[in-house]
């Protein structure tokens, strides 16, 4: 497991962003290899890179307890990512030709006899298999017997300021089974915390943005306090809705009717239903029909303090609405993961490709490439490999950390954002104008500097970075090749000559300055529950609102699935059918003005009043063409009507 759980993508509109609240390989598999002892298959990459010599504490004990999940390879899986590719591509004579659920299962997925064969290998080495999917066989055990079984010695490591346990080798296989075991994940990990059904808490305290608003962008001109770059500038929006976003992305009457989406998050919000019903009536959205947003849950949730559980539950709100309010009439599906672990996560998006619950898959959660090893980044992509066989297209949050050199002093991208199998979701500054025009769109970074004491200037102007776009240069997965010809060689080669894997693919709305609307219970003061209102963003939203932007394209097809869609979005590269975002799109230096509640709620504890300014995301640049903060650039009018011509 990584070492850090997933965090969920939601910067919500504050006076400095909330923190995140809770957040692989080339187009193809490990490969297995002779391992050191006679008749062994190595299981690449599960020794973590940070198990060295200088931070090794020693053998674990014997008797320690090991939780761990053998992760089938199944028939074929090299012709699995072959066929994954050839359905994608447009240029390829295998292009749409998914398979179903169950066909996919049949040429790809573990035989009966592999499994019978892996679950024998385990229990002769002294595991208790404790239970058994189309995906992985899961184990428990003492430390012996989970050395027996892979072919490595267990020991203690430092990582940082704590201790984990880690393979002192890389593990290994029985060459008799004839590569049948993809990876093996659990034998590196955090401390075990129990797992027990806990309750889901109460929704968080209550936010609310304080005035004065634009209306639209530019509506309402700061004229009382200091210019910025040279002019005054305006107020925030007060938080876009469906309709301003279906403008501003080319949705003309297309509604999704007949499309299936599905969100991913940990937990469930126990108000959604209401909130969702609520919000759409209050803004002119279609009102939901009976099954047309469902939820899919856990027999049980986990580790909930551990992972802000109701932290979750404005998330899923915002992915819900955003997706309706873009593709009102597109059936919804929460699939809900019981804690913000990677197994949990994988369970969830498992039951999505196993039972084909939707086409189009809005994700926004992850963590940081380096709390990726190997093994898990696998087990991902073999899913999302699966999904898109069948004609399931995965879209990922890029993060809200820029080039993340601020909140980890590494510059990186963040997974599952960073895998050759998703579409990775940028994020912009959007600026919608009056009757609803598309203004422009610069990268979303914000810089922030605050009123002065006097209030005759901003201190420090512009000020200090805060949030962005997560984007840049994968460390570890190789060019796809859907990259190649589009992606510029100075991105692509920064890490390796070779070439490696950019993020992001596509972007829309993201930043919180000029974000949109959402409608949640919440805990008010008096710890009644209500509902209200707030403005959000990140890339949390960026990523629903391409889901229902693929949703209406999906619906302009005939209703016939897109699939992974990397290949076609960047086939359509340098044509009209995108904004072409860069962080200068006036000519001049851009910023708002916001006013917020120091309290969050009220103006009893005082007001804040700062200048953002637009497209300064860390080290990341939007330019002319494509660039790592917004990819291609983000949807424009024509773009839903192009899928018509496949």
């Amino acid at each position: 497991m990584r070492s850090n759980r997933a965090t969920a993508r939601a910067g919500v509109s504050l006076a400095a962003t909330l923190p995140l609240l809770a957040g692989a390989l080339a187009l193809g598999i490990p490969a297995a290899h002779a391992a050191d002892g006679p008749g062994r298959d190595t299981l690449a990459g599960t020794k973590p890179a940070w198990a060295t010599a200088t931070a090794d504490k020693g053998a674990t004990s014997d008797s320690s307890q090991v939780s761990a999940r053998v992760y089938l390879a199944g028939r074929d899986a090299a012709g699995l990512a072959a066929y994954a590719k050839a359905v994608s591509d447009p240029d390829s004579a295998s292009y749409g030709k998914y398979l179903s659920a169950k066909q996919t299962q049949q040429r790809f997925g573990a035989t009966k006899a592999q499994v019978a064969e892996v679950t024998s290998w385990l229990k002769s080495a002294g595991l208790k298999v404790t239970g058994t999917t189309q995906h992985y066989v899961s184990v428990t055990g003492d430390v012996a017997a989970a050395e027996k079984a892979f072919g490595t010695q267990l020991h203690n490591y430092t990582k940082g300021k704590k201790t984990y346990r880690a393979p002192s080798k890389t593990a290994s296989a029985p060459a008799a089974l004839d590569g049948a075991v993809l990876t093996v994940t659990g034998l590196d990990s955090a401390p075990h915390k129990a797992s027990h059904q806990d309750q889901l808490p109460p929704p968080d305290a209550v936010f609310r943005n304080s005035g004065p608003f634009s209306s639209y962008y530019g509506s309402k001109t700061a004229t009382s306090l200091p210019s910025a770059y040279g002019k005054k500038i305006p107020y925030a929006v007060k938080g876009y809705t469906g309709k301003q976003l279906r403008a501003a992305y080319g949705a003309g009457k297309g509604t999704g009717k007949g499309v299936r989406v599905a969100i991913t998050d940990a937990y469930a919000s126990p108000t959604i239903a209401y909130d969702a019903a609520t919000y759409a009536k209050k803004h002119g959205d279609a009102k939901y029909s009976s099954s047309q947003l469902r939820q899919v849950l856990p027999a049980e949730y986990t580790k909930t303090e551990e992972c802000g559980a109701a932290g979750w539950y404005g998330e899923e709100t915002l992915d819900v609405e955003a997706v309706h309010a873009v593709a009102p009439a597109a059936n919804i599906t929460y699939v809900g993961a019981a804690s913000c672990y990677d197994d949990d996560f994988l369970d969830t998006l498992g039951k999505i490709v196993d039972g084909h619950l939707a086409d189009i898959v809005s994700n926004s959660w992850g963590d940081i490439e380096a709390n990726e090893t190997p093994d898990i980044a696998a087990a991902y992509d073999q899913i999302f490999q699966f999904g898109a066989v069948e004609g399931i297209g995965f879209y990922f949050s890029s993060g809200d950390n820029g080039d993340e050199v601020a909140n980890t002093g590494t510059k990186q991208v963040d997974t599952p954002a960073n895998s050759a199998w998703v579409t990775a979701v940028g994020g912009t500054s959007l600026a919608v104008g009056k009757n609803d025009k598309y203004q422009f769109e610069t990268g979303w970074g914000t810089e922030k500097a605050s009123l002065s004491a006097d209030g005759k200037s901003w201190t420090n102007f512009p000020g200090a970075y805060t949030s962005g776009a997560g984007g840049g240069t994968s460390k570890t997965v190789a060019e796809p090749f859907y990259q190649k010809g589009v992606v510029p060689d100075a991105l692509a080669t920064a890490n390796s000559a070779a070439g490696n894997r950019v993020v992001p693919d596509i972007a829309a709305i993201a930043d919180p300055n000029t974000g949109f609307k959402v409608g949640q219970t919440q805990t008010f003061p008096d710890g009644s529950q209500k509902y209200d209102e707030y403005r959000i963003g990140g890339t949390s939203l960026a990523a629903p609102v391409i889901a229902g932007v693929q949703a209406l394209a999906q619906e302009a097809r005939g209703g016939k699935p897109i699939g992974f869609a990397n290949p076609s979005i960047y086939a359509k590269y340098g044509s009209k059918v995108y904004h072409d975002v860069t962080d200068t799109p006036t000519g001049s230096e851009l910023a708002v003005a916001r006013v917020d509640f120091a309290n969050g709620i009220d103006a009893t504890g005082g007001l804040l009043t700062s200048v953002r300014s637009l497209g300064k995301d860390s080290s990341l640049k939007a330019v002319k063409g494509y660039d790592d903060v917004t990819g291609v650039g983000s949807p424009a009018a024509g773009y839903i009507s192009s899928y018509r011509r496949h």
